[in-house]
């Protein structure tokens, strides 16, 4: 498992899975341009044997006290193997690194499974928005987390 800096050369690969996993509300390749170049963005990819199999974004501007997850995703053949949460920590210790004390984020609400991977890091349900995917009509879960809290945890977790 490699994770590195994404770089605009991988927007094709970021692409292909952004339109598998969201066929419905994807980000348009644009928008996804954008968010790889810009200097309160960071994203990454995960790389297995050469291949893009999924990618992670954070948006967090230095030396504020929040950040936004943006987006996880990857192959589906590829999800359940710890490769999200590993993605997830990493963009968590960049967070922490740029100086944010709270990270939020929006899930969908039909996506139990990475609605329980951020619960397990300590998310917690700040708010729903109703109907806030369209076109399916699915609400938004906000959540959010105290860095301070998840990195002392962290910490814990690798000392024992």
């Amino acid at each position: 498992m490699t994770i590195r800096i994404a770089t605009p050369a991988d927007l094709d690969a970021i692409m292909a899975i952004e339109n598998a996993s969201f066929p419905s509300d994807a980000w348009s390749a644009e928008s996804m341009a954008a968010e790889l170049v810009t200097e309160y963005s960071h994203y990454l990819v995960d790389e297995d044997g050469g291949e893009i199999i999924g990618y992670a974004g954070l948006r967090s501007i230095r030396g504020n006290a929040d950040a936004d997850i943006q987006t996880i995703a990857l192959v589906e053949a590829r999800r359940g193997e710890g490769r999200g949460r590993r993605m997830l920590r990493t963009l968590l210790a960049e967070a922490s690194a740029r100086g944010a004390r709270e990270v939020f984020l929006e899930v969908r609400a039909d996506n139990p499974g990475a609605e329980g991977l951020y619960i397990s890091e300590g998310f917690e349900e700040l708010a729903r928005r109703p109907h806030y995917y369209q076109p399916d009509n699915v609400d938004a879960i906000v959540m959010k987390l105290d860095l301070r809290r998840w990195a002392a945890a962290a910490q814990k977790e690798t000392t024992a």
